[in-house]
């Protein structure tokens, strides 16, 4: 572990994606303590309000500090982020060992089924999922995590295949050993690297992700602060007051380039082959 980071501090890129996650998760750690004002505290005479010394990123329409509901946002999308990958992460990576390792038919069902869920759009399957189980924080979760159990089962599955197939796999295989052991000692280990590779990935697409369904009205519901709410709610005062909307969605931007930043690097870094 130790070895990767220093890899990645090595490389400018990977340094700088780093960077950026490791601010975001400041921010969100930090919120309560950080925070000039309560981030649903509603200060009507001061709605709208530009950047100044007093709301260093202005108000919103309803004069809530928009820097101290950014904070309270980031926490938001980490938050969802972490949770939703999990769950993504934990499922795919038990479908992947089966289907790879199993093979014949187990491995076909269980495909099947990941491409059945490929055939829907990420954000339209969310969606779905979503409007059926209610709109708050548990079921965004729930439904981010499930759009990204089939690119887990995909990612592991394909590592397994090439694993399964060394020499050193098939030699603990003549010689008897049974294949829980040679799953969780042979296995496992060797397939890691796409797998921590694709978590990376996967949290900034979970974060655009719970963003897009809080725009929508369907992710995180008032007054609770949330990115893609916060641009939701700036539409209709983008001309009188932009920063209700440029604040959010440099945040957003910022996040998402700071975490696909961070996977590219560590890719490189974990199969150097790969690098170009």
């Amino acid at each position: 572990m130790l070895d990767v980071l220093k890899a990645l501090l090595k490389d400018k890129v990977g340094r700088w994606g780093l960077f950026g996650v490791l601010i975001v998760i400041l921010m969100a750690i930090s919120a309560s303590a950080v925070a000039p004002y309560d981030p649903v505290q509603v200060e009507a005479k001061m709605k709208l309000t530009a950047p100044c010394a007093q709301y260093l990123l202005g108000t919103d329409f309803l004069g809530r500090d928009i820097f101290s509901r950014i904070l309270y946002g980031a926490r938001v999308s980490i938050f969802v982020g972490l949770i939703s990958v999990s769950i993504g992460a934990g499922f795919g990576f038990i479908f992947g060992i089966i289907a790879g390792y199993a093979g014949g038919k187990t491995d076909n069902l269980i495909m099947r089924f990941m491409d059945v869920l490929f055939a829907f759009p990420s954000v339209l399957l969310a969606l779905v999922i979503v409007s059926v189980l209610g709109s708050d924080i548990k079921n965004t979760m729930i439904a981010i995590g499930v759009v990204f159990i089939p690119v887990f089962t995909r990612t592991v599955r394909a590592s397994v295949i090439t694993v399964k197939g060394m020499d050193y796999v098939q030699n603990a295989k003549t010689v008897g050993v049974r294949p829980v052991w040679v799953i969780i000692r042979h296995v496992i280990p060797n397939t890691l690297s796409p797998f921590l590779v694709q978590i990376t990935l996967a949290l900034s697409s979970a974060i655009l992700t719970e963003s897009t369904l809080s725009f929508l009205g369907l992710g995180i519901q008032p007054p609770n602060p949330s990115w893609g709410s916060m641009l939701s709610d700036s539409r209709s005062y983008m001309e009188l007051a932009p920063w209700t909307a440029i604040f959010p969605a440099l945040f957003i931007i910022f996040t998402i380039l700071s975490f696909n930043i961070l996977g590219d690097s560590l890719r490189d870094v974990l199969d150097p082959k790969l690098k170009i």
